[in-house]
């Protein structure tokens, strides 16, 4: 039963209509499929190629490798897991008010330590970074527009008719 006032695409919860259409479009499915391939990704270099690749390493060349792949394995989980509770939001396994609550929500991007070498890094690995960090970005401008309240998701008025609007409203008088 859906609410009073809410459309075909809208449930309880949904009063900006973007999570249920959004949920069952080719973008999510998409982004869902290059998502789940890239954590398989990550995890089957850091396993194969990836650990072969930091036994050549210098002690501290490997050690920053270690923290690198533990960020980069740590930014893959958050993204799957924003990813599965879209997912489950699709299949009815919970409602959008559910994935709504903050536990579910993705955060903004760590800043990398300066100190951070990245170029000394094996270029794969460095490859997959670069990957999950745009993937990251992206969930994030995603995840803002979809569960941002009313007043977050309301587009700024600077054309000159809501420019004369707020004017108006400003001088009801005049």
């Amino acid at each position: 039963m859906r609410a009073a006032g809410a459309t075909k695409d809208q449930r309880p919860g949904d009063e900006a209509g973007r999570i249920g259409p959004f949920v069952r479009s080719k973008m999510f499915a998409n982004l869902f499929a290059n998502g789940m391939e890239l954590v398989e990704e990550t995890a089957n270099y850091l396993d194969n190629d990836g650990r072969k690749a930091s036994r050549d390493l210098s002690r501290e060349a490997a050690l920053a490798y270690a923290g690198v792949s533990m960020r980069l394995t740590t930014r893959l989980m958050q993204i799957a897991s924003w990813l599965l509770v879209l997912r489950a939001v699709r299949e009815g396994e919970m409602t959008q008010s559910e994935a709504r609550d903050d536990k579910y929500r993705i955060g903004p991007m760590e800043r990398r330590p300066a100190s951070e070498p990245a170029a000394g890094m094996p270029r794969d690995l460095q490859a997959l970074i670069a990957q999950t960090d745009t993937l990251y970005a992206r969930i994030t401008r995603l995840d803002h527009d979809l569960f941002a309240s009313e007043e977050e998701a309301a587009p700024a008025t600077n054309d000159a008719a809501g420019q004369l609007a707020v004017l108006r409203d400003a001088f009801p008088g005049a």
